[in-house]
């Protein structure tokens, strides 16, 4: 394989700081979750993850699973207020750590972080983080948990570079020497993608995302921008990243203000206000999907809609724009939409 960087590609440098996580709400009894360490045979990587299950589970009943990658340096242990909202509503979640690209990039010289974050954004590791999830999910299946879970409502999930991950789990691919670089697993059969970047050095995204046929929700925010020494991405390229989506079956809500880490679990980016606001329509907003994805119900989503129209940028009946060149930050307020069902 080529050593040209599938990074420079899926770049996606979001900055998910190494700070101590803020719960969304005071929690009334310990967190449900089980730490896994496990270790890949076959690359001899580790691949940490931590699992949100439900507190209830009928005897018989099987539950959906979600499989979360975090951000350029982050962990297992982040987006802790997802795990929570989706265990406590019937939903199972695996968040994956991507040893690697995980919370050690903030170890050792700070000097030296910026030559860290490019090594984790080389093709290699691009492709081992999709390689993570298969793995994780191949765990999570063949555990006492596996008999549990509802094997047609697997969903691959994630936020900045996980968003990435999680698209090349569900068919996002590229061109290199005359063959196709993609690790798709059909077991997942819907995508949450949070923050997506673009698919940096690639300027033909409907190819890269053209064979993704599984129902997917974007989410991003009219601040959400990612902006670290050599990279600058504006919340349009979130709005790219949904446009060249070829299947119809996808979603887009863009709240006003915010920022890129706001749907991490810091408390006051984007704002001490608005942060705790989007993180619960967020939450709220991937289970309404799931209802419309999975069950064809538009109800849930219908009640979102009238619920947090207020923090949206635009009506939720307002077309998602179509980008064919680079926009400016001032586009990217004025085209960004609510929640809209794509054209």
């Amino acid at each position: 394989m080529t050593r040209r960087r599938l990074g420079a590609m899926l770049l996606a440098v979001a900055v998910t700081a190494a700070v101590t996580a803020h719960p969304v709400q005071a929690q009334s009894a310990p967190p449900a979750y089980t730490d896994f360490d496990w270790v890949d045979p076959a690359r001899a990587r580790p691949v940490p993850a931590r699992l949100h299950w439900p507190a209830d589970v009928a005897p018989g009943s099987r539950v959906p699973l979600i499989v979360f990658s975090h951000g350029l340096g982050g962990s297992r242990r982040g987006y802790s207020y997802l795990g929570r909202y989706w265990s406590a509503h019937g939903v199972a979640s695996l968040h994956v750590q991507h040893t690697g690209s995980d919370s050690s990039l903030w170890a050792g010289n700070p000097l030296g972080v910026v030559d860290r974050l490019q090594r984790a954004a080389h093709e290699s590791e691009a492709l081992a983080r999709a390689l993570d999830l298969h793995f994780a999910l191949d765990r999570m299946l063949s555990s006492p948990y596996g008999a549990r879970i509802d094997r047609r409502r697997i969903v691959a999930a994630g936020h900045s570079y996980g968003a990435n991950t999680a698209l090349v789990a569900v068919g996002a691919r590229v061109m290199r020497d005359g063959r196709w670089v993609e690790a798709r697993d059909p077991r997942f059969t819907a995508a949450i993608v949070i923050s997506a970047p673009p698919f940096y050095g690639e300027t033909d995204l409907a190819s890269v995302l053209g064979k993704i046929t599984v129902p997917n929700l974007h989410v991003t925010a009219t601040n959400d921008v990612i902006q670290i020494p050599g990279y600058h991405s504006p919340t349009t390229d979130r709005l790219a990243v949904f446009n060249a989506m070829a299947t119809p079956r996808k979603l887009l809500a863009v709240f006003e203000g915010g920022s890129h880490s706001i749907f991490t679990d810091r408390s006051f980016t984007g704002g001490p206000a608005l942060n705790p606001k989007v993180k619960a329509a967020t939450a709220e907003l991937t289970l309404a999907f799931l209802d419309l994805a999975y069950d064809g119900n538009r109800e849930a989503l219908t009640r979102w809609n009238a619920a947090w129209q207020p923090i949206l940028a635009l009506a939720p009946d307002a077309a998602p724009p179509q980008i064919s060149a680079p926009p400016s930050p001032r586009m990217a307020k004025r085209a960004a939409a609510g929640l809209v069902p794509a054209p």
